[in-house]
C-alpha cells in the first residue's frame, strides 16, 4: 500500500452518534447527540452523508449515500473511561488499563484544602457543573469575595474560573501551577483545563479558546514518532490532549489564556 504524503486528522467533539455498551456505568443511556440534532432541525451535512456519515445510524432528514465514498463506522474504545483524555489517547493507539478518576461529589475535602493552602485564598463551587452555569451562579459571589470557583464535569477535570479584574492572570498562573502539582502522577491521574471566560455580573460566559493542560504519557506522545522521522507536525486547537512535545506548530483562535473572563 502506497505511504500516504499528508494526512489530515481532524476530531469533532461532541459529535456522539448513540451511547457505547458500558453507557449505565456513567449516566449515559438513551444519549444520542448527533441523532438529537439531526431531530431538533434539518441538517446541511451533504459531504459528511456522502462520505457515510448517515450509513452508520439512522439520522432524521439524512438519507444514507447509496454508495459512501469514505470507511465509516461506529467505534468503541478499548479503555475504560469516557473522558477527553481517554478517548484522544486511545486515537493514538494508546490504551489505559484504568480509568481516571470522576468526582460526582466534588474533589476531596483534603486536596481542596491543600490546594487553599497553597494559594492562600479559600475556592467556591467544588462540583460537577457546566461551566457557563457555575460562572453564571458562582460569578457574582466571586467578584465579591476574590475566591476563585473550583468546578469538575463529568471527566476527570479540574477547572478553575476567575475574572482578571479580580485575580490577575499572572496570579491565577500560579495558582494553576499549583493545581498540576497536586495532580501530577498516580494515582490521582487527572487530567486538567482551564478555558477564559469574560462578561460582567449577570452576563459572565465561557470564551470559546482554550489552553489545556494534560497528564504527559510517553506512549502517548503522538507527535514524536512523525519528529524522529523530521516529518513537520501542525496542530490547531486541542491538540495539547496529544502532549504536543514536538509539533511544528500549533494555532488556535487566539493565544490562549488562563481560565480568566473579561469585561
Amino acid at each position: 500500500m502506497k505511504e500516504f504524503e499528508r494526512i489530515f486528522w481532524i476530531v469533532l467533539d461532541s459529535v456522539g452518534i448513540g451511547e457505547l455498551p458500558d453507557a449505565a456505568e456513567y449516566g449515559d443511556v438513551g444519549r444520542n447527540t448527533l441523532g438529537h440534532i439531526a431531530e431538533s432541525r434539518p441538517l446541511k451535512i451533504p459531504n459528511l452523508v456522502q462520505l457515510g456519515l448517515a450509513s452508520i445510524a439512522p439520522l432524521k432528514h439524512q438519507s444514507p449515500a447509496p454508495a459512501p465514498i469514505g470507511a465509516y463506522g461506529k467505534g468503541a474504545t478499548r479503555s475504560p473511561g469516557k473522558d477527553t483524555t481517554t478517548g484522544h489517547w486511545e486515537m493514538a493507539g494508546v490504551w489505559l488499563d484504568q480509568a481516571f478518576p470522576v468526582y460526582k461529589n466534588g474533589f476531596p475535602k483534603e486536596l481542596i484544602e491543600e490546594f487553599e493552602k497553597q494559594i492562600d485564598r479559600k475556592t467556591i463551587g467544588n462540583k460537577p457543573a457546566s461551566g457557563t452555569e457555575i460562572i453564571k451562579e458562582l460569578g457574582e459571589e466571586h467578584v465579591r469575595t476574590g475566591k476563585p470557583i473550583v468546578y469538575t464535569s463529568g471527566d476527570s477535570v479540574f477547572q478553575i474560573a476567575s475574572h482578571e479584574d479580580v485575580i490577575p492572570i499572572p496570579t491565577f498562573t500560579a495558582c494553576a501551577k499549583s493545581r498540576e502539582k497536586l495532580l501530577d502522577g498516580p494515582p490521582s491521574r487527572r487530567a486538567r483545563d482551564r478555558a477564559p471566560v469574560h462578561g460582567n455580573a449577570g452576563e459572565f460566559r465561557e470564551d470559546h479558546a482554550t489552553a489545556r493542560l494534560c497528564r504527559r504519557s510517553a506512549e502517548a506522545d503522538v507527535d514524536g514518532c512523525p519528529r524522529d522521522r523530521k516529518v513537520r507536525v501542525f496542530g490547531i486547537g486541542k491538540f495539547m490532549i496529544f502532549t504536543m512535545a514536538a509539533a511544528s506548530k500549533n494555532s488556535s483562535r487566539r493565544k490562549a489564556t488562563p481560565t480568566a473572563w473579561r469585561k
